[in-house]
């Protein structure tokens, strides 16, 4: 489907990319213009960076506009997919902005979801392996259930996705609109935003920074991390998949934190040691998902290991640390 960018070109498909100045979404962004299509990002920033999309805005097929999805989303011209990756994303986040995180998980998804009905358009919902909450099954397969719980501190995002996924499922069965549904899980890679909580950016900056690695807990809960470009690719195989229910996207290469505290050490000669505090409410112990359904749909898995993952990803934090204050 054409729309025009801001050069008048009408031969490229149109993407809506809410929380498109996130990390994850900005990668999209930038994927997509590679490929030739028109971008409009949406973003609030409550969590999103206008400087992720350096690199998208000098394209005259990027277009920025920032609103927040829980409230209507009206856009002009045609729309080929929407991609509703707006969310805040780690513990902190969602604990800081816990009514945010909640609304822009249902009223998000239900104004995005009316966008892609009413253009015709493809609808991707960036839903998350925390829909598994602490898992009682593991490897996480996309027919487990999970085991959440639904009042603790962080079932505001774990909620907000299941109901996301409930909602984009009735979409589809009740109006026919195409969903494709991607089980991110954890990702790290440039552009992760500086002090906010999760593992990859807390280690990271800590290492740099020469100070010790703080550790939840005992440490010997398992992590699976996927580099953002593996991420990228999977995303853009899903949208254009025609698989309408969950498919799992991470990397089922499964490490405890302890033991990827060492590779973050080793990857920037850091020697600081760890430092352990309380484990936080409802962490999930383990963390690894089954990805033979995007294996045999999307022909995708995970290729960029994480030595060279966190190569790729080392310069850009020390560029950004060294620019910040210290915390």
């Amino acid at each position: 489907m054409p729309a025009a960018d801001r050069t008048g070109a009408v031969d490229a498909p149109r993407a809506v990319v809410t929380g498109g100045a996130g990390f994850i979404g900005s990668h999209l962004a930038d994927r997509l213009l590679g490929e030739g299509w028109v971008v409009l990002a949406v973003d609030n920033f409550i969590t999103g960076d206008r400087r992720n999309l350096a690199a998208a805005s000098r394209s005259p097929r990027f277009s920025l506009l920032e609103h927040d999805v829980s409230r209507p989303l009206f856009v002009d011209g045609p729309v080929h997919t929407v991609f509703h990756l707006a969310s805040p994303a780690s513990p902190q986040d969602y604990l800081q902005h816990p009514i945010q995180t909640l609304k822009v998980g249902s009223l998000g998804t239900h104004n995005t979801l009316g966008l892609a009905k009413a253009k015709g358009a493809i609808y991707f919902l960036a839903s998350t392996s925390e829909v598994y909450g602490d898992p009682l099954r593991h490897p996480q397969r996309e027919d487990y259930w999970g085991n959440v719980n639904p009042i603790g501190p962080r079932g505001v995002y774990d909620e907000a996705k299941r109901f996301a996924e409930a909602m984009a499922m009735a979409y589809h069965r009740t109006h026919g609109v195409e969903v494709r549904i991607g089980r991110f899980f954890n990702t790290y890679g440039p552009r992760m935003r500086l002090g906010d909580g999760r593992v990859v950016p807390a280690f990271l900056e800590q290492a740099i920074r020469g100070v010790p690695l703080t550790v939840f807990g005992d440490g010997e809960q398992t992590r699976s991390f996927c580099f953002v470009d593996d991420l990228v690719e999977g995303i853009v195989r899903l949208a254009a998949s025609r698989e309408n229910e969950p498919v799992n996207l991470g990397n089922p290469d499964e490490m405890t934190i302890l033991r990827f505290a060492e590779a973050v050490l080793a990857a920037t000669g850091a020697r600081g040691p760890l430092v352990h505090r309380p484990a936080m409410v409802d962490d999930p112990r383990v963390r690894r998902p089954d990805i033979g359904k995007a294996r045999a749909l999307l022909g995708w898995e995970p290729r960029v290991g994480l030595d060279e993952g966190l190569r790729r990803t080392i310069p850009d934090f020390r560029e950004r640390v060294a620019a910040a204050p210290a915390r």
